[in-house]
């Protein structure tokens, strides 16, 4: 879910010498801390060291990040007129670094070990460019959507255009794998989800080149779930919060499933770890298609042997 940040000495060594959004821009030290992660922590597969909010900068938005805040945009949209300016954006031209970053990656890792690419959701990266930080609430995001429809479908349409562009040349470049994260998406109603976001969730999956495995991951509630999957994804990914019983009998076993411990479980010491990691994979069972995962991304400060002690502990479960 992360490989590499805050938890980890090698990134630390890393950026030291780059604020953020100049690792994600600097493709030597991107390659070098997405290869560095999976390399160190024995994972199946990397996913490659970028932002999903790289896109919104190059739409026209001023982005930065600051420490313990987050990342933050300071002229965020909330009206048509704003959203009728954002600039129309040729991925090569304005995201080179990112696809630079994964042609080197594919190189330098085994060619056993795949290679994840990613984009944010078309409503969560929208919720950022609305909000201009994080939110608890999504006010000004909940009113554009119903107080300004016509400028919600606009805003929609540019991003899940961009996304669409930003994946494919991502796959182009030599990801295996796209992975979608639409992790504010539980903020909203069943009726909202259906009506606002659901359409464009699916046209952004349905945009993505053919033959390229998905998978679709939100922060949202079990009432959600059904209309996720209707949305598309060959892996659904679930957070923490999920009964995974349930959960694998409405994905059904023509898609995969994907999490998901609880990314605190990892303070915790090694018996309880394996302790929670042994009670998801019994309850998973021999289903086809599961990837064992956290249900959220890494937190700081998490103690990098227990995640490599996890790694190891799930590499050698065998059902009884």
């Amino acid at each position: 879910m992360r490989q590499a940040g805050r938890y980890m000495a090698e990134y630390q060594m890393v950026r030291n010498k780059a604020s953020f959004l100049d690792l994600c821009k600097n493709s030597d030290l991107a390659t070098e801390v997405t290869v560095t992660a999976v390399e160190r922590l024995g994972l199946d597969a990397a996913i490659i060291f970028s932002d999903i909010l790289l896109p919104v900068e190059a739409m026209g938005l001023p982005l930065e990040y600051r420490e313990g805040t987050g990342p933050l945009i300071a002229s965020p949209v909330r009206d048509l007129a704003a959203i009728g300016a954002l600039r129309k954006v040729d991925v090569q031209e304005s995201l080179p670094f990112v696809f630079e970053a994964i042609c080197k990656t594919r190189k330098a890792l085994h060619p056993r070990v795949p290679l994840i690419g990613f984009s944010g959701a078309p409503f969560t990266v929208a919720s950022y460019m609305i909000e201009g930080k994080g939110s608890r609430n999504y006010i000004p995001t909940k009113n554009l959507m119903h107080a300004e429809p016509a400028g919600w479908k606009l805003l929609m349409e540019k991003l899940t255009r961009v996304l669409t562009d930003h994946l494919n040349a991502q796959i182009d470049a030599g990801c295996q794998v796209v992975q979608i994260f639409d992790s504010w998406v539980g903020c909203l109603s069943p009726e909202d989800y259906r009506k606002n976001v659901l359409p464009w969730s699916r046209k952004l999956i349905r945009g993505i080149k053919k033959g390229t495995p998905v998978i679709h991951f939100g922060t949202f509630s079990e009432p959600l779930l059904q209309l996720v999957c209707e949305a598309g994804g060959n892996v659904i990914s679930v957070d923490w919060r999920f009964d995974l019983k349930r959960a694998s009998k409405t994905i059904g076993s023509k898609r995969g499933l994907q999490g998901n411990l609880d990314p605190a479980i990892l303070f915790s010491k090694p018996k309880v770890i394996f302790e929670e990691a042994a009670r998801i994979l019994k309850t998973v069972g021999s289903r086809p298609g599961f990837i064992f995962n956290l249900g959220h991304g890494i937190l700081p400060e998490t103690p990098v042997d227990h995640v490599m002690a996890l790694v190891d502990f799930a590499h050698g479960w065998k059902l009884n």
